[in-house]
């Protein structure tokens, strides 16, 4: 799993004394976005997202998080186009709230507004929304994001809550894609896990009923139906010539012959 900074480069904290005459120009560039092949994605985004992606779940340990994969190398994002234009009708959060970001001082109650000054429409020209007013106050566009991340937030406490049970059920196995490209070369695409189905059949009625209370059941099947949609990433691949794929395993029964193999 990359890191939760993933494309911040240069992430401060922003303040009416450094940032008081900058601005900020979003727009549908996300050319930031090109070298990661998967991002963070959020339990109430689990809908929205299965729809166009396969949903996995990364890390380790307390680190473990669902995420949204973009594609078959380490850094390529299938769902950019050559312009930086985002080629799908969801864009995950994590995504969306570039340039960005929480900083925490460790308490995790403490968090601070921070802008990657990377940027490329971070600027002092005027383009875009204003941080801070002529009086040095913020502006009503910093509160809309200041509103967003704190949603954000409080969504990412509840998805880390559904990590923590799918661990405590021992329900994650990993899984791994075996893609062929039209060269004879192989790709293979590791480093995620899977929820195990029989081993989710086998749960009983007292902890089912117990996920269906919190939803959590809901998600699980949502991240599980996802997987077929791992043969996007294969098609945007195979549409410019390089592959094919194969699959194995729960996961690939799923999907077919183009999903990820998961390890029963």
């Amino acid at each position: 799993m990359p890191t939760q900074l993933l494309f911040y480069e240069a992430a401060l904290p922003v303040s009416a004394g450094r940032h008081g005459k900058w601005s900020v120009e979003v727009g549908g560039d996300y050319a930031f976005s090109r070298n990661v092949n998967s991002v963070p994605l959020m339990a109430v985004e689990f809908a929205h997202a299965a729809l166009e992606y396969a949903i996995v779940f990364a890390g380790r340990e307390e680190e473990v998080m669902p995420a949204v994969v973009l594609g078959l190398r380490r850094n390529d994002n299938r769902y950019l186009t050559d312009a930086g234009a985002w080629d799908a009708k969801y864009i995950p959060a994590f995504v969306r709230r570039y340039p960005f970001v929480f900083s925490s001082d460790g308490s995790a109650t403490t968090f601070t507004l921070c802008i990657d000054e990377a940027f490329k429409g971070f600027n002092q020209q005027g383009r875009g929304e204003r941080l801070f007013g002529d009086d040095g106050k913020p502006t009503p566009y910093v509160q809309r994001v200041l509103n967003f991340l704190q949603e954000y937030q409080a969504q990412f406490q509840r998805t880390q809550a559904l990590c923590r049970k799918l661990r405590e059920l021992e329900l994650l196995d990993p899984m791994e894609a075996q893609v062929t490209l039209k060269s004879g070369a192989q790709l293979s695409l590791t480093g995620f896990m899977v929820v195990n189905r029989e081993r989710l059949r086998k749960l009983s009625g007292e902890v089912l009923t117990e996920l269906v209370k919190t939803d959590d059941l809901e998600l699980i099947y949502t991240h599980l139906q996802s997987m077929g949609r791992f043969s996007n990433i294969v098609n945007r691949v195979a549409g410019t010539g390089e592959a094919g794929v194969s699959g194995q395993g729960e996961a690939g029964k799923e999907a077919g012959s183009t999903a990820p193999a998961g390890t029963q």
